[in-house]
């Protein structure tokens, strides 16, 4: 089941998927698609653990000469492939670096339906270990049929339990839903 057509055609609606296509096009006709997918992911986790990094992808008084000399250096500093480090150049030079986990996860889409892979978005409210990990994707493999790639988000304002998006597919088990729906039907 190849849906790599519509994969494609969703990730392109928006600005950093158009970023991440054209990278993926790229990385794909110089056959590194992996190498591309491992650094995107590197700088994404960075910026999310970094506070320095998130204020220089966020910070709205950094010219743009500056962001691209700082976003250089983080890229030669963390040996980031050719292709990543100059895409992330190109989104300094259009006051684009706050959106580059969101091309990171786009470009992991990509490159899943590439493979052939079915990608589960999921957010949790805390991260989850090892073990979670493997029990979710061996319940998602059963349910889709096939493999799964998993791409994590935590977000503590959803209080517990998860919310899984697949293609279009929504699956919320959160207690933020749970109370929101409990809240709802008292009210009626």
């Amino acid at each position: 089941m190849d849906n790599s057509g519509g994969t494609s055609a969703n990730i392109q609606a928006s600005l950093s998927g158009r970023y991440a296509t054209a990278l993926f096009e790229l990385a794909r006709d110089a056959n590194s698609i992996n190498a591309v997918e491992k650094s995107l992911t590197s700088v994404a986790k960075a910026v999310n653990e970094s506070a320095d990094l998130k204020s220089l992808t966020t910070n709205p008084v950094l010219t743009r000469t500056d962001a691209k000399k700082a976003i250089a250096a983080v890229a030669k500093a963390m040996k980031l492939d050719a292709l990543t480090t100059k895409t992330l150049g190109v989104l300094a030079d259009n006051r684009r670096l706050s959106e580059t986990a969101s091309v990171a996860r786009a470009f992991s889409s990509l490159a899943a339906a590439h493979r052939g892979e079915v990608t589960a978005e999921v957010t949790s409210a805390h991260a989850l270990s090892a073990a979670q990990m493997k029990t979710l994707s061996a319940n998602l493999k059963a349910r889709v049929g096939s493999d799964v790639a998993i791409q994590t988000k935590v977000d503590p304002s959803i209080l517990g339990g998860l919310t899984v998006r697949i293609g279009s597919q929504m699956i919320d088990t959160s207690i933020k839903t749970r109370l929101n729906t409990l809240a709802n039907a008292m009210k009626g």
